[in-house]
């Protein structure tokens, strides 16, 4: 299980910056890891408290203040960017800082979590940061979501559980797993799929999420 672990850490935290966002705050390896090792972390608002919390400074803190504690607004105001926009959500302004620097390698973490429609609407713009030229990844306790388009290999192990969600793809095919693809219109159709070996492959025309989900992440 730690070779896996290592496949994982390899292959998918090769970040420029990561977003913490203001769900539950990680408690799995990985994704703890990956904040410990940032060379960049951006804060979503009130996100910034519990990491604040731990000892740590964040970069930036992104949002308008109003989940924020009051002693980190006044102790953090110089990092605070303050960004009016109310059509996007703090994780969507903290991905479009990054990519104004130029930082497109971007892993997101505390994404998850405390409400579920606030999960559900973080998992889905990932597709808008892939389409706006961000390589992102979101990590969780319990797997990764990766925002796909086109045909794309990914490293693995038998019985891995792999979900695939489906937004524009069209002739979704799959190699190396048990079950077949379609171009499913409904979310739940391509969620708990199966990895019959050490690498699978979904060929498509078009975007797609795969999430892959492994105990060896915890």
């Amino acid at each position: 299980m730690k070779d896996e672990l290592s496949i994982f850490n390899s292959q998918y935290s090769m970040n420029e910056a990561v977003v913490l966002a203001n769900g539950e705050y990680p408690t799995a390896p990985l994704p703890l890891k990956i904040l410990a090792e940032a060379p960049y972390v951006v804060c979503c608002d009130g996100g910034a408290d519990e990491y604040i919390r731990r000892g740590n400074t964040p970069d930036a803190i992104i949002g308008d203040g109003d989940s924020l504690s009051d002693e980190n607004r006044r102790k953090f105001g110089h990092i605070l960017h303050r960004i009016s926009d109310q059509e996007t959500n703090d994780q969507t302004k903290a991905v479009n800082f990054l990519l104004a620097q130029g930082k497109r390698y971007i892993a997101i973490i505390g994404a998850t979590g405390k409400r579920e429609d606030h999960t559900l609407g973080n998992i889905s713009l990932l597709i808008d940061y892939l389409r706006a030229g961000a390589d992102v990844r979101t990590y969780t306790d319990y797997g990764i979501f990766i925002p796909c388009r086109g045909t794309r290999t990914f490293p693995s192990h038998p019985r891995q559980q792999v979900s695939i969600i489906n937004f524009t793809a069209r002739g979704l095919h799959g190699k190396g797993l048990v079950y077949p693809l379609s171009d499913f219109t409904n979310w739940w159709q391509g969620t708990l799929n199966e990895c019959t070996d050490t690498e699978f492959t979904i060929e498509a025309e078009g975007e797609y999420l795969v999430f892959l989900n492994d105990t060896v992440l915890r």
